[in-house]
């Protein structure tokens, strides 16, 4: 089969280029896959381009994106594993998100290449997707090595750091603290592209008031849990078919949709002389200007349920914070981070690294990379792929 390579522009996605083919295209197979709940999930299947056997396989996925056709899949595949690309039961919609259920689609991948085969199944998490394997390792010990690249601390961990916490009303998406807004001339902000300067005490501040707002709507999404639950216990203990009854199955069905806007308001992605590295100014999800990424339709975590938010977004009370699972994940670790990642700063790379359970613990910094590796994809890959043969 012909491989077609994506032809957007460097930086707008993780799928491949043309600069990252091999030599020879793997060969491909569509597989989808019921999980042990029930949910149906997809992906693609690569495998080595001579078809020899192969005893060892890759597992990559996110909570919210489709790995099917990732740039690691063809890369690794050429050096002679077999590569499982796949998409949750959340595929672009992360609005009812449960990290619990996204564990479940992982398990289902690694059986599923366990069942053709393979000996050894690695769990390759990239972005969201590090938290996401990780979590997978941690509950279940279903992966036989852990890789993580420009892996986050965590998606609701990632959330706390770009959050605006000018925020005053959550049902008005244009209000403002002026006090606490990184947006703001008296802060230290200057017009894209000029680069900004924030008083470090300044930014202390901003942190705590960015972890008040996750507080604030996490307490909102439990009350909204809260009434929910009620509801199905009043239905409980009233007659079928009275009023209580049809009032409590009211409350107990009733799920309400949070929005949460503004959500692009990292002061670090405009000053760099906070944990500098060698990333430039911006953000991957700016464009290019966060400021208007800020206040524009698009935004990570926009509506979800509070069930959703809980487990996903809330920096407190998601399961996917690295800081909590990468103790529990004690089989061979690889962790690279490329330093020129506009979202995560080596401090929180590191800080994985240091919290890994594992006694063999490998850990690379892919100097000027940025978060998906274009222009060091295949040379990551290669590096990868030797770390691999070394323990398989």
């Amino acid at each position: 089969m012909e491989l077609v390579w994506d032809e957007r522009p460097i930086g707008m996605s993780f799928w491949p280029q043309d600069v990252d083919a091999p030599a020879v295209a793997p060969r491909r197979e569509d597989i989808r896959i019921r999980t042990a709940d029930g949910a149906l999930v997809r992906g693609v299947l690569w495998t080595p381009p001579t078809g020899e056997a192969w005893t060892t396989a890759v597992v990559l996925s996110h909570p919210r994106g489709d790995f099917s056709h990732h740039y690691a899949c063809p890369l690794l595949a050429a050096a002679g594993y077999a590569v499982f690309g796949f998409a949750t039961r959340y595929l672009n919609n992360d609005a009812d998100c449960l990290h619990e259920n996204c564990v479940l689609d992982v398990v289902a991948a690694v059986e599923e290449m366990r069942s053709r085969g393979a000996d050894q199944v690695i769990l390759f998490g990239n972005s969201g997707g590090g938290s996401l394997m990780a979590l997978a390792q941690a509950e279940t010990k279903c992966g036989d090595a852990w890789i993580g690249c420009a892996a986050h601390p965590g998606e609701g961990v990632f959330m706390e750091q770009v959050i605006d916490p000018s925020v005053v009303d959550e049902a008005d998406a244009l209000s403002v603290n002026a006090d606490l807004d990184m947006y703001d001339p008296k802060n230290g902000w200057r017009p894209w592209p000029e680069p900004c300067r924030y008083d470090p005490a300044w930014v202390a501040r901003y942190r705590q008031a960015q972890r008040s707002r996750i507080e604030r709507i996490d307490s909102r999404a439990r009350e909204a849990l809260a009434i929910g639950k009620q509801g199905r216990a009043d239905a409980r203990g009233a007659s079928v078919g009275s009023d209580d009854w049809r009032d409590g199955r009211r409350r107990g069905l009733y799920t309400p949709y949070m929005v949460t806007y503004r959500t692009l308001a990292n002061p670090a992605y405009l000053d760099l002389s906070l944990e500098p590295d060698d990333r430039p100014m911006g953000s991957l999800f700016a464009f290019p200007d966060p400021f208007e990424s800020n206040y524009s339709s698009f935004g990570l975590g926009r509506v979800m349920t509070p069930r959703g938010w809980l487990s996903t977004w809330s920096s407190i009370s998601s399961p996917a914070r690295l800081a909590d699972t990468m103790p529990r994940v004690s089989c061979p670790t690889l962790i690279l981070h490329p330093t020129a990642d506009t979202e995560i700063r080596l401090s929180q790379a590191r800080a994985i690294r240091d919290a890994a359970g594992a006694a063999d613990t490998t850990y690379i910094e892919l100097e000027g990379a940025p978060h998906y590796l274009e222009g060091h994809r295949v040379a990551a890959m290669e590096q990868v792929a030797a770390w691999i043969a070394e323990r398989f």
